[in-house]
């Protein structure tokens, strides 16, 4: 389980919407094998003057949130960033620079959904992946 919140100017998110979204899902399918199905994304547009951050950074500037089920090995997060990293720039012509990634991991305990307790779902795909 994963739900992702993406951030950034209006107009980026005017302009990339679809292909961010897919690039984003397409990196969890390949890296955590999540089903093709499991596609939980918020986009957060915001004013240029409500967005602050270093001037080495573009219009672009993208954050991207993902909280998640803790399990997975510190090989398959790193790999699921660098694979966001890299389709995002062939997909969007984004630089990595102008992209920042936060993983939350919590138990499956502390999440409830469709009005279950995470840890009482039957998922199916694998959250430990080492």
């Amino acid at each position: 389980m994963s739900q992702i919140k993406i951030y950034a100017q209006q107009q980026t998110i005017r302009q990339f919407r679809a292909t961010l979204s897919q690039a984003i899902h397409q990196a969890l399918v390949h890296c955590f094998n999540l089903p093709e199905d499991k596609c939980f994304q918020r986009f957060i547009a915001l004013h240029h003057e409500d967005f602050i951050y270093p001037n080495d950074r573009s219009a672009h500037y993208t954050i991207i949130e993902i909280s998640m089920f803790e399990g997975r090995s510190e090989v398959h997060k790193k790999q699921l960033i660098r694979t966001i990293f890299q389709n995002i720039q062939q997909q969007c012509g984004i630089s990595p620079q102008d992209i920042e990634i936060t993983l939350f991991e919590t138990p499956r305990s502390h999440w409830g959904i469709r009005g279950k307790l995470g840890d009482e779902l039957q998922l199916n795909y694998a959250v430990d992946l080492e």
